[in-house]
C-alpha cells in the first residue's frame, strides 16, 4: 500500500508519491483551503477593510447561502455584521488607549526595549558621553522577562551577567 500523505489544510490523504504530492500542492483546491485556513488568523481591521472593498453578494443576501462560500469574490457581511465588526475594532482600540485599564507597572514592549538598546550601543560606539540616567541602564541588563522564560536558549542569546563585561569608552589609544 505504501506511505500516505495527509494534508491538514484540505483534510484529505492520498498515496505519497512525488507526482501526487506535487499535483495536490499546486492544485486550486489546496490553495483555496490554505488561504481559508490563514484567513482565520487575520486581523479584524484587515477583514473589515477587505469586506468594505467588495460589493455585497446578491445570492447570499437573497437566500442566506452562497455556492462559493468563503472563496466568493463578493461580501457576505450584512450592514449589521459590518457595524458589529467595526464596534469590535473600536473596543480593541479603546482597551489599548484607556489609561484606567493599563497597568502602571507595565513591562516595555520588545520594540521599545530594542530601540533603547540600540541607542545605548550607538552612544557607546561613537564615544559620546552618556548621561547619568542612561549610563545606569548600561550596566544592568533589563531584558524583558518573557525572553528569559524561553527554555534552552543558546549562550549567545542569554544576557550577560551584571558586571561581567563593563564597557568603558577609551578616547586615548596607545
Amino acid at each position: 500500500m505504501g506511505k500516505r500523505y495527509y494534508c491538514d489544510y484540505c483534510d484529505r490523504s492520498f498515496q505519497d508519491t512525488l507526482h501526487n504530492r506535487k499535483k495536490h500542492l499546486n492544485g486550486v483546491q489546496h490553495h483555496r483551503a490554505k488561504k481559508a485556513w490563514f484567513d482565520n488568523f487575520r486581523d479584524a481591521t484587515a477583514i473589515l477593510q477587505d469586506e468594505r472593498a467588495k460589493q455585497p453578494c446578491r445570492k447570499f443576501l437573497q437566500t442566506g447561502q452562497c455556492v462559493f462560500g468563503p472563496s466568493c469574490r463578493y461580501s457576505h457581511l450584512s450592514e449589521k455584521d459590518m457595524k458589529a465588526l467595526e464596534q469590535h475594532i473600536n473596543d480593541e482600540r479603546w482597551q489599548k488607549v484607556d489609561p484606567d485599564k493599563q497597568d502602571v507597572s507595565r513591562e516595555p514592549s520588545l520594540e521599545e526595549w530594542l530601540s533603547r538598546r540600540e541607542k545605548k550601543r550607538a552612544a557607546m560606539m561613537t564615544g559620546r558621553i552618556v548621561k547619568v540616567e542612561e549610563s545606569s541602564g548600561i550596566d544592568n541588563v533589563d531584558v524583558p522577562p518573557f525572553l528569559l522564560s524561553i527554555p534552552d536558549l543558546p549562550p549567545s542569546l542569554l544576557p550577560p551577567h551584571p558586571g561581567v563585561h563593563r564597557r568603558t569608552t577609551c578616547s586615548d589609544w596607545g
